[in-house]
């Protein structure tokens, strides 16, 4: 990398000129000249060209057909416009929560599957509306109609829009600064990022305190940090921050912040924990309050209330396909059922209740492992569908009416599992603090086979800001990762746990990132 000191020398002779950062506050434009806030303005109404596209086929349908079979005649003129604002924020709301909009990280496919996610829910919503205002169920034709139209209008949105972005804005000029944690440029070519970042610095922060760093003193660490800050971010206009200490981090962090260049940190512990700070004043200072997971007790009422409903609603939804599957497994040989020790808030072991999907001497070597996915041997062929299904967690709801799970909450760990993370990860405990839950933040944004770092940095991000339109955001996130095979790709065939080798603590290469394992084909 072109501009960065290797030597004392070269940082001693440079920092002669330069004394602190030259915090500009001019206008901030991209390398290749296009101004933020134009472009921001230019991607709003490319998003609301969806939503308008998008609607065009349900105000047609409710138009031409539905209004006119409603029985209440005053609903006409303000209820009609009250129906399809109704249709635009709800099919608005549920396409950003599915990241549909975000052209800039995501594949034209992932772009089709979240809009496609989010009309259906959004039709569906509509259905059920449309029942209570007509008293008889709609025409079921009218909306499969409805819909294939609006899914015509997303494919084509999602390429046309994408494609006219990368041919209107190349690939920004990016940095790279690591710490023991490296591979960040894989990922980016692993998802298709690089057509939107464009690597051209990599360095270790290693390598820009020097052999040194440890013996010098603060003040000459304060002028090497000046002149190797503004050497690394210079012609950039993003930078990644890979595990950085806070000092490391905070030093680029608000250099970026004033040269208006967006900064990428993957966190450490102390980070994510940090980001639950509560803000006080105390003796005139600011302050950061920090302590153990604490929520309101409103927020637990209406949590639990909220787990109630939602398990006995589902049970009674769910209990025909649930003795059915019972039925099937039976018939397969063994228990339909299978219990086993989890651990819940405060180290809490309680007996998780699951539709068995292996076979019964699955561990008759006594060894607690998980499930290396498609390759493991001792998945039944009915087991392979409920898992691919989620259907073997449907007994589960009868653990969250008993009150052992909540609905939202960190996924629960074999004690013995859990243990052998905390050889390697003493802080593995921290996600104990709440109650675990049949879905979470790491099951939503990880997978089965996230390494237990990351999964710990996930649940704390949940444990750090409970409210109940967190857990509302993950219920309805979780519908998306429902249909998504890698979401439930197991671990490397041979391993017991998610714990590898190059996995190891809290920096690693690519399976820290959470790369595909040797299981899953390129």
């Amino acid at each position: 990398m072109s501009n960065c000191y290797d030597s004392d020398e070269d940082y001693a002779s440079s920092s002669q000129s330069k004394s602190s950062y030259n915090y500009s506050g001019d206008n901030r434009i991209y390398s290749d000249g296009r101004g933020r806030t134009a472009h921001r303005a230019k991607l709003r109404f490319v998003k609301l060209l969806d939503v308008i596209m998008v609607s065009i086929p349900f105000i047609l349908a409710w138009s031409l057909y539905y209004s006119h079979t409603v029985y209440l005649k005053e609903f006409f003129r303000k209820g009609n416009w009250l129906i399809i604002a109704l249709f635009v924020i709800v099919y608005y709301m549920f396409s950003h929560l599915y990241q549909g909009y975000t052209l800039h990280i995501s594949r034209i496919s992932e772009l089709i599957y979240a809009q496609t996610l989010g009309v259906l829910i959004t039709d569906g919503i509509m259905f059920i509306i449309m029942w209570l205002l007509i008293r008889h169920v709609p025409n079921i034709l009218v909306m499969l109609l409805m819909f294939v139209a609006q899914f015509l209008l997303i494919v084509l949105w999602s390429k046309t829009a994408h494609r006219w972005y990368f041919k209107h804005n190349p690939p920004i000029p990016t940095a790279i600064v690591y710490d023991e944690l490296e591979g960040v440029e894989k990922l980016i070519s692993y998802y298709g990022l690089d057509s939107h970042f464009k690597i051209v610095k990599k360095i270790s922060i290693h390598q820009l305190h020097g052999q040194d760093w440890y013996f010098i003193t603060r003040e000459e660490r304060h002028k090497r940090e000046l002149i190797y800050v503004p050497e690394v971010l210079d012609d950039v206009d993003a930078v990644f921050l890979c595990a950085l200490h806070s000092h490391d981090r905070n030093q680029f962090v608000k250099y970026c912040v004033n040269k208006d260049i967006t900064s990428w940190c993957i966190p450490r512990i102390g980070d994510v924990i940090m980001s639950g700070a509560v803000k006080a004043h105390l003796f005139h200072l600011p302050m950061l309050r920090v302590g153990r997971y604490n929520p309101t007790p409103e927020y637990l009422i209406q949590k639990r209330v909220f787990d109630i409903v939602v398990s006995g609603l589902a049970l009674i939804v769910f209990s025909p396909i649930m003795i059915i599957l019972a039925l099937i497994i039976r018939m397969d040989g063994g228990t339909a059922f299978y219990r086993q020790k989890r651990l819940t808030k405060d180290g809490k072991v309680f007996e998780i209740l699951k539709f068995r999907s292996m076979r019964m001497d699955a561990e008759k070597d006594g060894v607690a492992r998980l499930s290396t996915g498609e390759a493991d041997p001792r998945i039944t062929k009915v087991g392979r569908f409920i898992r691919a299904c989620r259907l073997d967690e449907l007994p589960q709801l009868f653990n969250i009416l008993k009150g052992d799970m909540s609905i939202v909450g960190p996924r629960p760990e074999r004690p013995e599992i859990a243990e052998q993370y905390k050889q390697y990860l003493p802080e593995f405990d921290l996600r104990l603090q709440c109650k675990c839950g049949l879905t979470g933040f790491a099951q939503v944004y990880g997978q089965y086979n996230t390494t237990p770092y990351d999964k710990l940095l996930m649940d704390l991000m949940y444990i750090a800001q409970p409210s109940m339109i967190e857990d509302l955001k993950i219920c309805f996130a979780t519908v998306k990762i429902l249909f998504l095979p890698e979401s439930t790709e197991g671990v490397a065939v041979g391993a017991t746990t998610a714990l590898t080798q190059d996995a190891v603590g809290c920096e690693s290469q690519d399976t820290r990132y959470g790369m595909p394992n040797k299981t899953k084909p390129d």
